[in-house]
């Protein structure tokens, strides 16, 4: 090598070696400065997926273990818009309508409208039946049935995925669906016990980071699910409850029905409905059934003038104050005014000379307007009427409780004549769980309980069960008595339709006009409601009926009691209560 040339091979040698200890340094840097920790940062981001973890709903059952509402496996189908490859989106339109029923445009629209925006997967559809699944994993019967998240093995399906998940299920379909309520696909109760108990049953769902490495994945982890319940409702009582009502609203024509049956005793729901019922599995249908001006459950979400089935507040005010007793005369004229207005008895009749056990079983309005404006008073009838309960919501653990209107003497809107018609229950509006939780107090020695519908709450291994409350005593425990033996003897006294053979009941009808747009009463458009308890001597069922509408007759005695008896046979089987004579004649002998 020439001597003179030498010096630029030392040179390039010399630059070369300089620049690899340039690099060599800046490497060093990025693996040990502040910016390593930065690059680090920033790969194990990217290298993660940030997921929301949901937990399984938890499940509601009866108070005999049945399952009303539960979970089943469903599956997602979708589409990895990189693997699609010539005619595949036709062929995955065509399989889909013919095997899971997708419309076959809309899929490719979706397709079509994923790749427009570049996105790596989309949605086809969802909530797909596992056995809809299969059919599709088997579309080619050459090919064994694919597994994983694959749904085809076929080369035209590869890009589909099947990728599993949990959906609200209901395997009594619309038992008892005006008290459960549904889940919709975002996972949140609508209605009912769904909505109230949503973020016990729901549970709280985990965010994680999961690796896009397939070679590191690994199993999700298993976080608690929700809460379940335990309904305090008896799944062979409501289906004789839901039963019965549909017969009945078949005969009498009405708009609608409503029943309750609870045990006095403790509050505890043992059957609740009113009509329409949904099928929970098919809840997209709720708006072809429910318009809105029809509440999901009447019996907590409905607000009507009771009528003479209210009478019972304004007599149990007069008891207890000691203004009357059942045996005090009255001397019906069959009209009463006050206020402006005159009121008439249901016939247009005058009754002569009656008790106040006569104006009850006879159901006289004129009878009870003079004992709420000369005996009780405006201002003791309110001070009683809210003390029932009437314009506050009871406190039932159900969505969407309604709680009526209540004028009262304070409000400038009042007038005395709202005493003459609200002494036979005209003029307010309640619902019937406020009635059912009134009553109560007859049974109990003058104490409201609150109506509930969980009887307990299993969560991580343990069950919490709810203990009775209580809504404060309204009357006297003596006054309590005198109304239930009250209401006893005047059902047997005018032999009426809600009696049943072998028992002794007590209960009051309730016919009150429908009121017009133009602020008028139709006087052949009715409320007809029945409520009722036994058996007298140990009651263990309040059953409240309300029939809207009825066509084949106006009146309560004639629509609602009939129900209430037809409830009442058969429920004193399902709860095997023994006829009166039995149970007296067996506590004879212990």
């Amino acid at each position: 090598m020439p001597r003179e040339h030498s010096w630029r091979y030392f040179f390039s040698a010399a630059v070369f070696a300089l620049v690899g200890m340039l690099i060599f340094w800046r490497a060093y840097s990025l693996q040990t400065g502040a910016q390593a920790e930065a690059f680090l940062d920033q790969s194990e981001f990217f290298s993660r997926l940030r997921k929301t973890i949901y937990p399984p709903r938890g499940e509601i059952y009866d108070r005999n273990g049945n399952l009303l509402a539960g979970n089943r496996t469903v599956y997602e189908v979708g589409v990895h818009l990189p693997s699609l490859r010539g005619d595949a989106p036709k062929a995955i339109a065509l399989a889909l309508s013919g095997m899971v029923g997708a419309d076959y445009n809309r899929v490719l629209d979706l397709i079509e409208y994923g790749q427009q925006q570049g996105l790596v997967y989309v949605v086809l559809s969802n909530y797909v039946l596992p056995e809809k699944v299969n059919l599709l994993r088997s579309y080619n019967a050459d090919l064994p049935p694919a597994e994983g998240l694959s749904c085809s093995n076929d080369p035209a399906l590869i890009a589909l995925e099947c990728r599993a998940h949990l959906a609200r299920s209901y395997p009594e379909r619309d038992l008892a669906s005006n008290i459960l309520g549904f889940v919709n696909h975002d996972n949140f109760g609508n209605f009912g016990v769904e909505q109230q108990y949503q973020d016990l049953l729901a549970g709280v769902p985990e965010n994680i980071w999961t690796p896009t490495d397939p070679n590191q994945a690994q199993a999700l982890p298993t976080i608690p699910g929700g809460a379940s319940l335990v309904l305090t409702i008896d799944r062979e009582i409501q289906a004789m409850v839901e039963d019965v009502l549909d017969e009945h609203l078949l005969i009498s024509g009405a708009d609608s029905a409503t029943a309750i049956v609870m045990d006095p005793r403790n509050g505890e729901i043992l059957a609740m409905t009113s009509t329409p019922r949904l099928d929970l599995n098919n809840y997209q249908t709720y708006t072809e059934i429910f318009d809105s001006n029809r509440p999901f459950n009447r019996a907590v979400g409905e607000v009507y003038e009771p009528g003479s089935i209210f009478k019972v507040i304004t007599i149990a005010a007069a008891f207890d104050m000691g203004k009357v007793t059942p045996e005090t005369e009255y001397t019906d004229l069959g009209v009463f005014s006050h206020g402006g207005i005159t009121v008439r008895n249901w016939n247009n009749a005058a009754w002569g000379e009656q008790t106040i056990l006569g104006c009850m079983q006879h159901s006289l309005n004129v009878c009870l307007a003079d004992v709420a404006v000369n005996d009780v008073g405006p201002e003791k009838f309110y001070e009683y009427v809210q003390a029932f309960g009437f314009g506050r919501p009871t406190g039932v653990d159900m969505a969407n409780e309604q709680y009526g209107w209540l004028r009262l003497p304070s409000h400038s809107n009042w007038y005395p004549a709202d005493l003459v018609t609200n002494s036979f229950g005209q003029g307010l509006s309640i619902t019937p769980m406020q009635m059912v939780m009134s009553v109560s107090a007859f049974i109990n020695e003058g104490k409201m309980v609150i109506p509930h519908i969980v009887k307990a709450v299993v969560q991580d291994g343990s069950q919490y069960s709810l203990s009775p409350q209580y809504a404060g005593a309204p009357i006297s425990a003596e006054t309590a008595r005198t109304m239930t033996q009250l209401l006893a003897d005047s059902l047997e006294f005018e032999s009426s339709r809600a009696l049943v053979t072998g028992y002794r009941l007590a209960g009051k009808t309730g016919t009150a006009q429908i009121p017009t747009p133009n602020g008028t009463y139709d006087p052949n458009q009715t409320n007809t409601s029945f409520i009722g308890w036994g058996p007298v001597d140990d009651p263990r069922f309040i059953v409240f009926v309300w029939l809207e509408r009825p066509e084949t007759s106006i009146w309560a005695s004639e629509v609602a009691a009939p129900v209430f008896a037809d409830i009442v046979e058969r429920l004193v089987v399902l709860m095997n209560i023994p006829p009166d004579a039995q149970r007296l004649a067996a506590r004879g002998a212990e």
